[in-house]
C-alpha cells in the first residue's frame, strides 16, 4: 500500500508530506484548491508523461516520491527478476527539470522511465473521470473481463497456443510456395550438381591446381631466369663463379702456410664453392622439372577454366565451388523430401490447431462465466447509483474461426439505461449522467478482483448527488476493504466513509498562489464537510448535517476486511 506522498515544487505546491493509512482516504477542497495535484503525482510516478508544466513557476525542478510497504505477490517478483533490493518496501521517485525532461528511480538507483511503470502498474491504479473514454474500446472491455475472470493464465496459454500455429502456419505457406515450382527446380539442381561432381575437387585441390597453372604460365620466364643464374654459377667457359672462387683458392693455398691469417679466407672460399655447387644443382633440376608435358598443360588449362567458368555462373570465388556444391546438395535432398516435410507440418499444424482451439475454449468458459458475474454486480450497483431497472449486460461472442492472441471470443458491454429499453453498445449511451454513474460501477465493481494494492479515484462521482452519493460512499468503502483507496471528491456523502480525510487549501504567500494540504481531525472533519454541503462552513444546519452524515457512516456494519 501507499504509505508516503511527498511532493516538493510540484506545480503550485511548495512543499507537501503526505502519510496514507490502509482503508479509505478522502482528499476534499474547493474546486480549483489543487486536490488533482496529488493525483498528477501519482500519474508521473507511475510512468505519465512529464512537462515543464509540473514545475513550480520560480523552480529549478519538480520532485514527487511515493512509498510502498505490504507488496503483492506480482510486484515482489518483479523487483526479483530485477535483482532490486527492497526489503520489503520501495521508493518511485521522479525529477523533472524546468526543461521539461526527466528522471527516474527506484529505491534510489536511476531505472529507465519503462521500469518505473512496470513496477507502478502493480502498485497503484487510476481511475479518472475520463474513464469511460477508456471503458469505451472494444480491448479494453476485454481486459476488464479478463481481469475479472482471474484469466491471466489462460490468456497465457491462448497466447503461446497462437504464436506456434501462427509460426508453423508461416513455414507450411512457404513450403507449399516453393512446393509449387519443385520440378522445374528438382531439374535445376540436378543439372548444377552434376556439373559441380567433374572438376569442383576439394578447396586444397583446387589451390593447387591453380598454383600450377600459374608456373606453367610463366614457365619461359622462370626458365629463362634460372638458365643465366646457372650459366654464371657454373656453365659459362671462362667466367662463372664456380671457376673464379677454384682460382682464388688456389691462389691463397700456397700463401696459407705462410700466413696464418689467410686460413679463415681459404675457409670461406671452400664452403662458397660448396654453396655454389648446391645451388647450381637446384637450378639443374628445377629448369628440367619445368619440361611440362603439353598433355598436362592442356589438362590443367581445361580444369582451371572450367571452374572459373563456374565459378561466375554461380557468382562466387573459385575457391568457394566446393562449399557451393554442398549447399546444392542439400538443397536437392530438402526439396527431394519436401513431399515428407509438407505432409509433417500439416499433420503438426492440425495439431497446434486443435491445442489452441482447446486453450479458446477454456478462456471462453472462464469469460462466460466472468460475464455473467460482472454484469450482475454492475447491474445491482446501477440500481443503488439512482438507474432504476437499468441493466448491464456482458456480451462474449465466440467464433472458432477466429485465431488471435486474445482468443476466440469477442467482448462487448452493452447497457440499458432505463426499464424496457433494449441493451446497447456502451459507447452509444447519450446522457453524460447517465455515462458517469455506469463508468463509476463498472469501476467499483473490476475493483473487486485487480491485484494492485491501492486504488485511486479522481472525481468519478461527477454528476451524483443525494441517495446515489451515499451508495458511492457505501461501494468505495466497500473496495476499502481489500485495496487501499484514495478519492477525490466533491461530495459529503462521499467523504463521510472515508476513514482519513485530508483538506486542499489554496493560499497567498508571497505574492503567489500556493496549496497546501491539511490532514483533519474530527471537529475539522465536520467543518470541511459543512463546507461541503451547503459552501457555509459555520452554518450550525450544516455541521449538524455534517455530523450526522458521520454518525450515519460510521453506525452502518463495517464491512470485514477481506484478505487478498
Amino acid at each position: 500500500m501507499l504509505t508516503q506522498l511527498q511532493l516538493r515544487d510540484f506545480v503550485i505546491v511548495d512543499r507537501a508530506d503526505l502519510e496514507f493509512a490502509p482503508g479509505m482516504t478522502a482528499l476534499t477542497g474547493e474546486t480549483g484548491a489543487g486536490k488533482s495535484i496529488v493525483v498528477d503525482a501519482l500519474g508521473l510516478l507511475a510512468g505519465g508523461r512529464a512537462t515543464a508544466d509540473v514545475v513550480r513557476q520560480g523552480a529549478e525542478r519538480a520532485q514527487a516520491s511515493a512509498s510502498f510497504k505490504a507488496l503483492p505477490p506480482a510486484a515482489l517478483a518483479w523487483l526479483r527478476d530485477q535483482s532490486i533490493d527492497h526489503e520489503g518496501e520501495v521508493l518511485l521517485r521522479r525529477i523533472v527539470g524546468s526543461d521539461g525532461r526527466s528522471r527516474a528511480y527506484l529505491n534510489g538507483q536511476l531505472v529507465p522511465l519503462q521500469s518505473l511503470r512496470e513496477l507502478a502498474e502493480l502498485l497503484v491504479e487510476i481511475h479518472g473521470q475520463q474513464e469511460f473514454q477508456h471503458l469505451v474500446r472494444r480491448d479494453a472491455q476485454r481486459s476488464l473481463l479478463d481481469e475479472h475472470a482471474g484469466a491471466g493464465v489462460l490468456l497465457h496459454a491462448v497466447a503461446a497456443a497462437f504464436e506456434d500455429h501462427r509460426v508453423c502456419q508461416a513455414e507450411l505457406e512457404a513450403l507449399r510456395t516453393a512446393a509449387g515450382d519443385r520440378d522445374a527446380r528438382l531439374d535445376l539442381l540436378r543439372y548444377q550438381l552434376h556439373e559441380m561432381q567433374g572438376d569442383v575437387g576439394s578447396r586444397p585441390e583446387i589451390e593447387a591446381l591453380f598454383v600450377e597453372r600459374a608456373r606453367i604460365a610463366g614457365s619461359g620466364r622462370l626458365g629463362e631466369a634460372a638458365r643465366t643464374a646457372l650459366a654464371a654459377t657454373t656453365d659459362a667457359e671462362d667466367a662463372n663463379a664456380q671457376l673464379l672462387l677454384a682460382r682464388a683458392q688456389s691462389a691463397l693455398k700456397g700463401a696459407g702456410g705462410q700466413d696464418p691469417a689467410l686460413a679463415e679466407t681459404l675457409r670461406c672460399l671452400a664452403e662458397a664453392l660448396i654453396q655454389v655447387d648446391e645451388a647450381s644443382g637446384t637450378l639443374r633440376r628445377f629448369i628440367d622439372a619445368l619440361d611440362t608435358d603439353p598433355a598436362r598443360q592442356d589438362e590443367v588449362e581445361r580444369r582451371a577454366a572450367a571452374l572459373e567458368a563456374l565459378a561466375r555462373k554461380h557468382r562466387i570465388a573459385v575457391t568457394e565451388l566446393p562449399l557451393q556444391r554442398e549447399r546444392l546438395a542439400e538443397d536437392l535432398a530438402a526439396l527431394e523430401n519436401s513431399a515428407v516435410s509438407l505432409a509433417n507440418l500439416e499433420t503438426r499444424l492440425g495439431r497446434l490447431l486443435a491445442t489452441y482451439r482447446g486453450a479458446a475454449q477454456r478462456l471462453s468458459s472462464a469469460r462466460h462465466k466472468a460475464a455473467t458475474d460482472l454484469a450482475r454486480d454492475i447491474t445491482q450497483l446501477m440500481q443503488k447509483l439512482g438507474m432504476k431497472g437499468g441493466s448491464f449486460v456482458v456480451e462474449v461472442a465466440t467464433d472458432e474461426a477466429r485465431l488471435s492472441a486474445h482468443g476466440s471470443d469477442a467482448v462487448e458491454f452493452l447497457v440499458a439505461a432505463n426499464p424496457g429499453q433494449a441493451p446497447k453498445p456502451l459507447a452509444k449511451v447519450a446522457s453524460g449522467g447517465e455515462l458517469s454513474r455506469i463508468s463509476l460501477a463498472i469501476q467499483v465493481a473490476a475493483a473487486a478482483k485487480t491485484g494492485v494494492p491501492c486504488m485511486v479515484f479522481d472525481e468519478v462521482d461527477a454528476g451524483i448527488g443525494g441517495e446515489a452519493a451515499l451508495t458511492v460512499g457505501r461501494a468505495l468503502a466497500e473496495v476499502a476493504t481489500r485495496h487501499q483507496v484514495l478519492v477525490v471528491t466533491h461530495l459529503a456523502q462521499v467523504a463521510a466513509y472515508a476513514t482519513e480525510q485530508f483538506a486542499v487549501r489554496k493560499l497567498e504567500a508571497g505574492g503567489r498562489t500556493v496549496a497546501a494540504t491539511v490532514a483533519l481531525d474530527p471537529d475539522a472533519r465536520v467543518v470541511e464537510l459543512a463546507r461541503m454541503l451547503s459552501g457555509q462552513p459555520e452554518s450550525a444546519t450544516a455541521r449538524r448535517h455534517a455530523q450526522e452524515l458521520l454518525a450515519q457512516a460510521s453506525a452502518e456494519p463495517a464491512p470485514k476486511r477481506k484478505r487478498r
